[in-house]
């Protein structure tokens, strides 16, 4: 998973336009001529975009703060489903000096310590704890969630239509499934291997080279689509194409009956995820796979200002919470004089409503913060630790936020309209679909104050429906106050999604601000008394 590392200046001037515009050089490594690759050779000295013309170099004496853009990117590109977003973060933590804990140990934390810890792979817990930590101090948390909505494959995937091998998903959440016709496609998750001494090995896998494909029917042969609209069926038209070639008669009766996983996909397909993973078929026992799209994740726009990308939701706010908890914690000082803890966690389900054993809507967080303080405090506890820690807490639930559509203004409420490049959205709603109050919208925007940090609000309509977060969730399920907020972005859901990319080191700033002051601001304010 080790990357190597491209260093990016972001400020780039409006470049003219080139003769042929391409997105990325050819890699060797793919069978694709295009296909684009996030580990690039080391003689590379700048990130390739959409564009030729290379970034202009930065004069020191008015250069802007670093930027995360560049390891962002790098980010996304390695983070095709929930299962690698978790192992991604979980390599970067462990580059940084968190020290990996396991769920099923005694834990031995110690104040200046850094840890973390992994449940399904696809939901990742991890804290700083200040040197001044003491009996009754909060946790000051960024919570956000790994997974988007995607399609799945079924656990019996092989179907055939009209001599056709077809591949069986199920939908995952609320997406724009019409965005999903007609686009490169292919497939990554988990796989469970049955080694030769009996034992079993959970592995990642991504097939990088496109794969599948849910092809639209022809307007020739749907000649009212424009004006009645695309309408397919999910169940019978939203299946993915593989191959050509009918295998449905080399299976015997008995291969169709068992439950075994050759019974259960393609031999083909079989074939090729044990050429990728480096064993035989039949090694393969289990697997759970996501369909992805194999475009990479770019800048884009005539300034090269926005961030094209699938999983922008809400994996942007997953790495700038990971890079906030690290860049203020890597070095012992930043510590040194923090009274509380600073933790992130990143859930799974979150599109599916959060209950499950890796969602929100488990008592993960809850059971973590109980874990810290007995472990932290030993024997001195007191009356009502936990209780008091939770009391003094605070929560920043960081999920995606609507962004003003220029072609569609009329779909937000007039005072309340969040624009691309305009910094963190704090999102309001009186019948607490959203967890903000007056009182934590306050401190949040403190601190955005004191760093001279953009922020805008946004209020559904009165006659719209209103999503959720799983910032309820948790300010409900732990008793903890809490923020919603999240960066303005277009098209969320669909299998493309754009923010920009001023928007992300916006939110990097004020998470890292949030971390490091936070403990500062919050004493100043009395509530309850």
């Amino acid at each position: 998973m080790a990357l190597l590392r491209l260093h990016l200046h972001l400020s780039l001037p409006r470049p003219p336009l080139p003769a042929r515009p391409h997105c990325a050089p050819p890699s060797p490594l793919s069978t694709s001529p295009w296909l684009w690759r996030s580990r690039l050779p080391a003689a590379s000295s700048r990130r390739l975009l959409c564009s030729t013309h290379p970034a202009s170099p930065l004069d020191a004496s008015t250069a802007a703060p670093p930027s995360i853009v560049a390891g962002f990117l790098d980010y996304l590109n390695e983070s095709w489903t929930h299962f690698h977003a978790t192992a991604e973060a979980k390599r970067q933590l462990l580059d940084a000096g968190f020290k990996l804990l396991s769920e099923s140990d005694d834990w031995d934390l110690q104040p200046g310590g850094r840890y973390f810890f992994t449940r399904n792979m696809s939901c990742l817990v991890a804290f700083a704890i200040g040197e001044k930590y003491r009996v009754g101090n909060g946790f000051n948390i960024i919570a956000a969630h790994t997974d988007s909505p995607c399609l799945k494959l079924k656990p019996r995937s092989a179907t055939f239509k009209s001599g056709h091998q077809m591949v069986n998903v199920q939908t995952y959440g609320s997406g724009l499934w019409h965005t999903w016709f007609d686009r490169d496609l292919t497939l990554a998750g988990r796989v469970i291997l049955k080694a030769a001494d009996g034992s079993f090995k959970h592995k990642l896998v991504k097939l990088t080279r496109p794969l599948i494909r849910v092809p639209t029917l022809a307007i020739h042969l749907n000649r009212t689509v424009n004006s009645d609209g695309f309408k397919p069926n999910l169940e019978t038209h939203l299946v993915p194409l593989l191959a050509t070639k009918n295998e449905e008669a080399t299976m015997n009766s008995d291969d169709k009956s068992s439950s075994s996983t050759k019974a259960a996909h393609h031999p083909l397909l079989l074939q090729i995820l044990s050429e990728e993973i480096g064993c035989e078929s039949d090694e393969i026992i289990g697997m759970e796979l996501n369909v992805c799209d194999i475009q990479p994740s770019c800048l884009g726009g005539g300034n090269n200002e926005f961030i094209y990308s699938g999983r922008l939701d809400n994996l942007a706010s997953c790495y700038c919470a990971l890079r906030s908890l690290i860049d203020s914690s890597k070095a012992a000082e930043q510590l040194s004089s923090e009274k509380a803890i600073r933790m992130v966690a990143m859930f799974d389900n979150e599109e599916v409503g959060s209950d499950s054993m890796q969602g929100a809507g488990a008592p993960t967080m809850f059971q973590a913060m109980r874990r810290i303080v007995d472990s932290v405090m030993h024997q001195s506890m007191g009356e009502g630790a936990l209780e008091r820690a939770i009391h003094s807490s605070f929560l920043v639930s960081a999920d995606m936020a609507h962004a003003l559509h220029p072609n569609y203004p009329d779909k937000h409420e007039e005072c309340h309209r969040p624009e691309l490049q305009k910094g963190l959205v704090i999102k309001h709603n009186a019948n607490q679909r959203y967890a903000t109050s007056a009182v934590t919208a306050f401190l949040f925007k403190e601190i955005a104050r004191i760093h001279n940090l953009p922020v805008q609000e946004f209020v559904v309509r009165n006659d719209m429906g209103c999503g959720s977060t799983i910032g309820p969730i948790l300010a409900s399920g732990v008793g903890i106050r809490t923020v919603d907020c999240g960066i303005p972005q277009l098209s969320m859901h669909s299998i493309r999604e754009m923010c920009g990319k001023e928007d992300v080191d916006t939110t990097y700033r004020h998470f890292k601000a949030f971390f490091e002051m936070f403990s500062d601001i919050d004493r100043k304010l009395n509530v309850d008394f």
